[in-house]
């Protein structure tokens, strides 16, 4: 037995009853009467902030891009300075367990269950922090400091002017730095240089008690490694110091079908452990030829196979791999050589290869551009009840034998992304939870619920299919783990950390003791005293 199990749990029991984890009834936060409400605001309005509170115009924060839970916070708080975030959540520490305050970090709302908000509590527009000014750093080791609000496609833009990017990324820019570094944050670039959160040097940190903190490998390491991964439960982000790598200039994008999955599956794992290879791999799944021509990830021209339909799939389902190959115009020879060899290595559909040539940026934002064309339809601000999962390679078979075809008859609900990853390059001293094997797959069910007049496309169906989803993988003992997690109770969460949940917990108690933090992720719940 550990040290932590021989000695640990009387003591654990203590941690657990100070912070009280919650319990198997809904996860609830006290409703504040009129008079309350009143003392709080006249109590945060006593702050001397850089910035400023904003309690009328509440309701944005209280939603998020998933657009299903909808909880109205006292406040927002915008601040203009780190000092800000620290004065407004030390004063609620201060206040003791006697108060129902807790505090949430939002940066673009774009969580899946309510994870940004706080209801009742203070939420932080990371958006408004304007410090540090994003400062590029060039030299052997080149990396950027930034505010823990600022957007990755800003990231982008100012570190191309110095031929600079950073080496990870995920599909969608438009999303926060400390929100993508409170989960993982991947993309096709992960195989190679890992999550995003692989690919930090240091952080600074405002912990549940308001104090600010430096950290990374060599400075206050156990919060540096805690905070990555860790859900918004030990601190808010506040700066960040990301590597940076040489950034190409265009990129040679490229798609094919396969209408096995092994032989998908094989080539993908192949590619993914080469030494020379592409720099960018996914896979998605179509299946009945749902989905090709509305699916809002796809952004290639009308000539691309997978998105014009001119492919006979005879209705079976097919797997599409998506690589792509960064260079300069002037080693563009050598690149199409290279990418030529590869392709030479893979068995897919002879007839279905595309290929195009786009710039790195418009690569990186792609998402984007559907998005936009969304907006403008009405289309993008509907519920979005994502499933994404991170299954073991020894089962990915039996995973896609069951669920694709068989569950799922079709993706007319929104794209299914599907690809390996090596666990080598997730440091496993970070508090993001994978399978156990050293290759696992990401596998993400990305539905939006539109509105149609069948109702096939419908919440409640693409609810009840994750669900089906879900209890297969309980049922058959598959050993996945949820990425971007959500669980209602105690239980699914222990389970979800499995020997990890001690060490939480502990983490817990020493950075948020009153559970303060994040209370929409809905772990912990804030011990409230009335005495």
């Amino acid at each position: 037995m550990t040290f932590l199990r021989c000695f640990g749990f009387l003591f654990l029991s203590c941690i657990i009853a100070r912070i009280n984890p919650c319990s198997n009834l809904p996860f609830t936060t006290p409703t504040e009467s009129d008079l309350e409400s009143s003392l709080i605001r006249s109590s945060l309005m006593t702050l001397n902030l850089d910035g400023h509170f904003s309690f009328d115009d509440v309701h944005h924060a209280a939603r998020d891009f998933g657009n299903r839970y909808h909880f109205l916070p006292c406040t927002i708080l915008r601040p203009e300075s780190v000092s800000d975030i620290a004065t407004t959540i030390k004063h609620i520490f201060h206040m003791g367990p006697s108060s129902a305050l807790t505090v949430a970090a939002r940066g673009h709302g774009h969580s899946l269950q309510g994870q940004s908000q706080a209801h009742g509590g203070v939420v932080i527009n990371m958006e408004s922090l304007n410090e540090p000014a994003m400062r590029v750093h060039a030299g052997e080791l080149p990396y950027v400091d930034v505010s823990g609000g600022e957007l990755w496609i800003n990231i982008l833009h100012e570190n191309l002017k110095y031929g600079l990017a950073p080496k990870s990324w995920t599909d969608y820019l438009h999303l926060t730095v400390g929100g993508t570094l409170s989960n993982a944050g991947i993309s096709g670039q992960a195989f190679r240089h890992g999550p995003q959160l692989s690919n930090v040097y240091q952080l600074e940190v405002v912990t549940g008690k308001g104090e600010v903190m430096n950290c990374s490998d060599n400075q206050n390491a156990d919060l540096f490694y805690s905070v990555l991964g860790g859900l918004g439960q030990f601190g808010i982000i506040t700066r960040a110091r990301i590597a940076l790598e040489p950034a190409p200039k265009m990129v040679k994008w490229i798609r094919v079908l396969y209408s096995n999955f092994s032989i998908f599956a094989k080539d993908q794992e192949y590619l993914t452990s080469a030494k020379n290879t592409f720099d960018y791999i996914e896979g998605f799944v179509i299946i009945n030829k749902t989905g090709l021509l509305n699916n809002w990830r796809l952004s290639f021209n009308p000539q691309d196979p997978v998105q014009a339909s001119r492919f006979n799939s005879d209705g079976r389902t097919l797997f599409c791999l998506e690589m792509a190959k960064n260079f300069n115009p002037d080693e563009t020879d050598t690149m199409n050589q290279e990418v030529e060899s590869l392709l030479s290595q893979l068995s897919y559909i002879p007839s279905t290869l595309f290929l195009t040539e786009v710039s790195y940026l418009e690569f990186l934002d792609r998402v984007h551009i559907s998005e936009k064309k969304l907006r403008s339809k009405g289309l993008w601000e509907v519920p979005h009840p994502w499933l994404n999962l991170l299954i073991p390679r020894t089962r990915i078979h039996k995973f896609a034998e069951v669920v694709f075809g068989n569950i799922l008859t079709d993706t007319s609900n929104g794209p299914i992304l599907i690809y390996p990853l090596n666990k080598s390059k997730w440091d496993s001293r970070t508090s993001v939870v994978t399978p156990e094997e050293e290759t696992f797959y990401l596998v993400a069910f990305l539905s939006s619920a539109m509105p149609s007049s069948t109702g096939t496309d419908g919440l409640e169906h693409i609810l009840i299919q994750n669900k089906r989803i879900l209890d297969f993988c309980e049922r058959a003992h598959l050993g996945m783990k949820q990425y971007l997690p959500h669980y209602t109770n105690q239980e699914e969460w222990r389970a979800h950390f499995g020997p990890r949940w001690e060490s939480f917990v502990q983490k817990k108690s020493a950075y948020d003791p009153l559970a303060i933090l994040a209370p929409g992720q809905k772990i912990f719940r804030k011990a409230i005293s009335f005495s």
